[in-house]
């Protein structure tokens, strides 16, 4: 999963400097076992990156430990993409009981939400998960050890009270939300508290413009609450296209999410009724059950001991390395979200594989950062790949850049009062004609920018799209349609 109120990070802005060594891209590092360590390598996390870096370094021969002082999974399993969207399928369904009136379904109704229902399921299904992963390890031969653990050495890690060697280490402690000092700080939640409310609030306050918020907003929004989404910047999900975003926008007020723009909370306080009142910037005062901040993330990476042992560090926290996600410390490497570089669970994944290939497989690569595809999942989700019209103009020049877009209103909603559209729009370069930028905003947008990823990841041009036949009737045949540019 990706947060923050930072915008999505891109390619050229993400990749620190190179450190001052480089490791040797032939021959891999020695021999695996050949040191007098405890282990070939030892793991700080088990989340994503941490967990497929461990697993598949056993399955190449090293012997691997892993530490982990929560539940396995990381942010993605147990508070970030998967009970995100099992709350974003929820929250439809208001929705398609509304709309399946249209259809001739006359007696359709969602009944009474059972709040506590759904969070038990969740955990129910998070539980599950938990367990696979520990079985993924386990079955790979790596040693799952539980506890916080902390480097004293740049080949020793302490792990409640006993201290462990590895010939190599790898940090892969994610991240964690960040909250604004200001006064209530501490009444006031974050994502990872939303997802145990105890019940649905009827008004809630979210602050923040990226997309953990606006997905949260759409979430509450759909499951009934009275949603106030909060930013201080003048339109939400900085980073991403103008006009997606401005079309994101466009579809929250048509649903009746309250956007509050170029604003800012300074205070929280509690009522005697126990309901939270927010002071902003400019005096204006509102009332909510809960206060939300997705104001960003920073890296997990305190009390770790890695600025004892020496380990380079920028200025959020987040560990600095090179293409092959090693620090300035030659056997300590820092994979996903701690490093600060394209904060995505699948990013983190193809670290932590990369890491282990060229470790301890005999196969030296590293992650490709271009055209790497990615949703939020807004209502409707919002897919992207490649550069937006503002990267494109800049990188090219405007003269070399031809913009296809569409907005319209999807076969389903010709029968229903919903203010749902859909949008698509293409960036091309023209003197080579590939497709260099998409971004769509519609239903299935998740499952179609997948396969945009693949298409543009082959170097897809604008005219393979043309002679493409369409799979009709579906909103994805926009792709393969639009011929006239619209600037």
């Amino acid at each position: 999963h990706f947060d923050h109120s930072s915008p999505l990070v891109r390619p050229s802005q993400h990749l620190p400097p190179p450190l001052h060594h480089r490791r040797h891209a032939m021959p891999p590092n020695p021999k695996k076992g050949s040191h007098s360590y405890d282990y070939d390598l030892f793991v700080i996390g088990a989340g994503s990156g941490g967990v497929r870096a461990a697993r598949i370094s056993a399955t190449h021969g090293a012997k691997v430990a892993v530490a982990e002082d929560r539940e396995l999974g990381g942010t993605c399993v147990n508070v970030g993409c998967v009970p995100k969207k099992l709350f974003v399928y929820g929250s439809h369904y208001k929705h398609d009981c509304h709309d399946a009136r249209f259809f001739g379904w006359d007696a359709m109704s969602p009944g009474d939400l059972n709040w506590p229902a759904l969070i038990a399921n969740k955990d129910k299904e998070i539980a599950r998960l938990n367990g696979i992963y520990e079985r993924l390890l386990s079955n790979a031969g790596a040693e799952l050890i539980p506890g916080r653990a902390k480097l004293t050495g740049a080949h020793s890690v302490e792990v409640a009270g006993k201290t462990y060697t590895a010939d190599k280490i790898l940090i892969a402690t994610g991240s964690w939300p960040s909250i604004p000092d200001i006064p209530g700080k501490e009444l006031v939640i974050s994502s990872n508290e939303a997802f145990y409310l105890p019940k649905l609030p009827k008004k809630v306050i979210i602050v923040g413009g990226g997309y953990i918020a606006v997905e949260f907003a759409g979430i509450f929004s759909g499951y009934g609450s009275d949603v106030s989404l909060v930013y201080r910047g003048g339109l939400f999900l900085r980073g991403f296209d103008e006009d997606a975003r401005k079309f994101v926008a466009e579809q929250y007020t048509a649903r009746g999410i309250d956007l509050r723009f170029n604003a800012n909370i300074a205070k929280v306080e509690k009522n005697d009724d126990g309901s939270l009142l927010a002071t902003y910037e400019d005096g204006s005062q509102m009332t909510a059950d809960t206060i939300m901040y997705a104001t960003g993330r920073l890296p997990k990476t305190k009390n770790l001991g890695l600025e004892e042992v020496g380990v380079k560090m920028g200025k959020k926290g987040e560990v600095i390395v090179n293409e092959y996600s090693q620090t300035n410390i030659e056997n300590i490497y820092c994979v996903g979200d701690a490093t600060d570089r394209m904060n995505l669970t699948p990013i983190a994944l193809a670290e932590g594989h990369c890491f282990a290939d060229t470790e301890f497989g005999d196969n030296v690569r590293i992650a490709s950062y271009d055209l790497v595809p990615t949703t939020i999942f807004c209502q409707p989700p919002l897919g992207t790949c490649g550069l937006t019209e503002a990267e494109a103009r800049a990188k090219f020049g405007d003269e070399d850049v031809v913009i296809f877009k569409s907005s319209f209103k999807p076969l389903k909603h010709t029968l229903t009062d919903s203010p749902e559209r859909a949008f698509y729009k293409l960036i091309v370069q023209k003197s080579t004609d590939k497709v260099v930028g998409a971004h769509l905003c519609e239903a299935s947008a998740g499952e179609v920018i997948q396969l945009m990823g693949v298409a543009m990841k082959a170097g897809a041009t604008k005219r393979n799209f043309d002679e493409t036949i369409g799979v009709h009737p579906t909103s994805a045949e926009e792709l393969v349609t639009m011929r006239t540019p619209s600037k």
